[in-house]
């Protein structure tokens, strides 16, 4: 498909769908891998699958539904707040992946409830508001920008844990793409 055909339009409920089903992808990538894998850095400026995890959570609470409720608002000037990548120092302290992935899936819940109780309308979706780097967006490209940025960090995620055995595969490597990432 062309990234510029216009045929394949964003689609709420398909949004919605990918959206929640990544709780349970995190579940089964991570829910059961030892500290070891969890905090795998495939290299020193990278991100840990656990710092990863962190992220989505930080997101859920402070990005995505927050940033709806300004594109939505009657406000004549609507325009997102700063946005920190991770949580200020000290949070979330030192919880278990198991904590985190609960305390996702019940974020990531309630923000799709919340979504599905607008009942928007097709016009909402060309909702404008003023994002402090990127300028003026639409309410539909902040929800597929919230799909995308699920199954970037996803991939990142398998990037990291495939990178841990990267010498481990022996000659195979060649064959194994995932690892020239």
């Amino acid at each position: 498909m062309n990234p510029t055909d216009n045929t394949n339009p964003f689609q709420l409920e398909e949004a919605l769908a990918l959206l929640e089903a990544t709780p349970g992808v995190l579940r089964s990538l991570l829910g059961s891998l030892p500290r070891e894998w969890l905090d795998f850095k495939e290299d020193p400026e990278s991100w840990s699958p656990y710092t990863v995890l962190i992220h989505l959570v930080h997101n859920e609470r402070t990005n995505w539904v927050p940033r709806v409720r300004v594109v939505l608002s009657e406000d004549p000037v609507r325009t997102f707040p700063p946005f920190h990548q991770l949580p200020e120092e000290g949070e979330p302290g030192d919880k278990d992946v198991s904590q985190l992935l609960d305390q996702f899936t019940q974020l990531r819940q309630e923000s799709l409830s919340f979504i599905r109780g607008l009942r928007l309308e097709p016009n909402q979706f060309d909702r404008e508001a003023e994002h402090p780097v990127l300028g003026t967006v639409r309410l539909r490209h902040l929800l597929a920008t919230w799909v995308v940025h699920d199954l970037n960090h996803l991939h990142q995620i398998t990037k990291s844990l495939a990178k841990r055995y990267q010498v481990s595969v022996g000659p195979w490597r060649r064959n194994l793409a995932i690892l020239d990432l």
